[in-house]
């Protein structure tokens, strides 16, 4: 079994025949954009919707250029080649925009474009978007104004992203006076070893010491550049920005942190009896946050993990099973940490292929497994969105998480049914200090990009003040539950998220997915395969619905806090376990 991706399917290099053709495409749908712009009033309307729906369509796929480059850059970020085309189509990128301003605007003054729709079968298809173009029109600048705001992020707001992912790939960490990368330094947070994960900490910690202040120039890049943008397209506040562009009802979020709230104090009683269990008086240092407990400490070879995954997905649903095969029959996934590799995991959806990639920096633990089976569930929604057409492959951010979180409670509950004791204590608590992570460890993230955007509108912030806000928010979502002493002020630096100026407050759809995830999980203890095809039905819907529109496919209210009341209560009830258990 190969433990590299292939992405031979959409490119074999780039001296591939199909990449440069699609290269040069590139420039004939720019003309062909700026053509059709020019002459839409002089053309029926079906038909000049038609054939703008052609161009985005084109677009789309052409979009895939970029996306090779970027997967192949995410497994060696010093290759060259990677991020000259880069360069080269994010320009062509930016050309369109001014065309797709117009087709938009366009769209967004037809009056009668319900009854268009009803006429014609693409257009019927394409009716969600075509109605939310015509509500985001009053947030579009003008036709030169947009090409120049496409023009300017590639020197701003991308680039200073793609600053903090090469900083944070080749930075090298001194461990036991050997050079490791930072994957490998953060992957030590789960040895059986305490003194290792101590040591791993510090040395992390002195790792981003050498990086810290050029990221600190790109956070504040990025967060200026989304402030400024969405006060000129007119939005209240980032967060509104976000949420409009997530189809998320601010009152949904506010049910959910309501929610969150009030059963913050169980996770913080969870942490502490973690801490006194690993031998700690004043809460759970950072360096022990991911330390294993109970008994499991087999590794996992790959041929391992997979037989693992379909032994539990085969009892859930038959179709996720074979796509999670073919996932690793067909080089779907890249396995190993290495040097120029970027940290963490990822799902990245090949719409034009119906296939998906996977990136991991797998271990060969039980949480690695787990995180496969995570990035996995993104491919499964992946699976029951190909039925779309392409520009209906997009699903919105909190909605995002929902199948991957559910896959993570089909493995971990099934392999927690079958175990006992030390074993059973260990799976456990696995799925807590998950838990863990989607409550108090988002809601402080959550907490310090409020802050952060919320001063970044009037002054700017070093490193040292990035890392005093981090830690603020750390001690208020984290309480007593951790050792004071011993927090992560540069969680701000690893961390991705923060690095995009179009996607903001990329952390709340992580607590969100968990426990929406949650939710539906108990409702499918509750129905059984009843539950499945409903399931599928409400991940078919993301991409073409409102996320409160989806959600009433599986009967579930999302202003209401009560939901997900019931879903913090499932991990109320085994942290009580937990606590039995030690």
């Amino acid at each position: 079994m190969k433990t590299t991706w292939s992405l031979d399917d959409l490119y074999t290099g780039y001296d591939d025949k199909k990449f440069k053709d699609d290269m040069n495409r590139y420039d004939a749908l720019i003309t062909q954009m700026e053509n059709l712009s020019k002459e839409l009033e002089n053309l029926p309307k079906k038909q000049a919707l038609n054939k703008i729906f052609d161009c985005l369509e084109e677009a789309l796929r052409l979009d895939y250029l970029s996306v090779y480059c970027s997967l192949r850059q995410s497994t060696n970020t010093s290759e060259t080649e990677a991020t000259s085309y880069l360069g080269q189509i994010n320009q062509k990128s930016s050309n369109l925009a001014k065309s797709n301003t117009i087709f938009m605007k366009y769209i967004a003054k037809i009056d009668d474009i319900e009854e268009l729709i009803k006429e014609d079968e693409r257009l019927s298809e394409y009716a969600y978007l075509i109605r939310k173009i015509k509500e985001n029109n009053k947030h579009l600048l003008s036709d030169e104004a947009e090409e120049i705001i496409a023009k300017m992020s590639i020197s701003g707001a991308d680039a200073w992203s793609e600053l903090q992912s090469y900083l944070t790939s080749t930075v090298k960490a001194i461990f036991d006076d050997k050079e490791v990368t930072l994957s490998e330094i953060r992957n030590m947070a789960y040895s059986t070893d305490e003194s290792i994960r101590k040591r791993a900490y510090k040395a992390e910690l002195e790792c981003y010491d050498k990086i810290k202040d050029s990221i600190a120039y790109s956070l504040n890049s990025i967060k200026l550049q989304v402030l400024t943008l969405a006060k000129l397209r007119g939005y209240s506040s980032v967060l509104d920005m976000t949420l409009e562009q997530s189809n998320m009802k601010k009152e949904t979020l506010d049910a959910m942190f309501t929610a969150m709230k009030e059963y913050m104090p169980k996770f913080h009683e969870y942490l502490r009896l973690k801490g006194k269990a690993l031998g700690h008086d004043k809460g759970l240092p950072w360096y022990d946050l991911f330390a294993p407990m109970g008994a499991c400490e087999k590794k996992y070879s790959i041929e391992e993990a997979k037989e693992y995954l379909l032994t539990h997905f085969r009892t859930f649903a038959p179709d996720l099973a074979q796509m999670v095969e073919r996932a690793f029959d067909e080089n779907w996934i890249d396995f190993y940490p290495k040097t120029g590799k970027v940290g963490g995991a990822f799902c990245c959806n090949l719409h034009p292929l119906k296939q998906s990639r996977v990136l991991a920096n797998y271990d060969g633990t039980i949480s690695d497994i787990v995180t496969l089976a995570h990035e996995l569930g993104h491919a499964y929604h992946n699976h029951n969105i190909h039925g779309h057409r392409i520009l209906n492959s997009d699903y919105s951010m909190p909605v995002a998480e929902t199948a991957s979180t559910f896959n993570e409670n089909v493995i971990l509950n099934a392999a927690i049914k079958d175990a006992s004791g030390a074993e059973k204590l260990a799976l456990i608590e696995g799925q807590l200090q998950d838990a863990a992570q989607i409550i108090c460890d988002i809601y402080s993230r959550y907490l310090f990009e409020t802050a952060v955007i919320e001063k970044r509108s009037d002054s700017f912030m070093f490193a040292d003040e990035l890392s005093e806000m981090m830690l603020t928010a750390q001690k208020e979502a984290y309480g007593d539950g951790l050792d004071s002493e011993y927090l992560h002020p540069y969680m701000w630096v690893c961390k991705g998220h923060y690095y995009s100026g179009q996607v903001s407050f990329y952390n709340f759809p992580y607590a969100f997915g968990g426990l929406f995830a949650r939710g539906l999980y108990a409702k499918y203890m509750e129905e059984g395969e009843e539950f499945l095809p409903k399931y599928r039905d409400l991940l078919y819907a993301t991409t073409v619905s409102d996320v409160e529109d989806a959600a009433k496919i599986a009967g579930i209210d999302l202003t209401d806090p009560e939901f997900f009341r019931k879903a913090l209560q499932t991990f109320a009830d085994q942290i009580d376990e937990f606590k039995s258990l030690l």
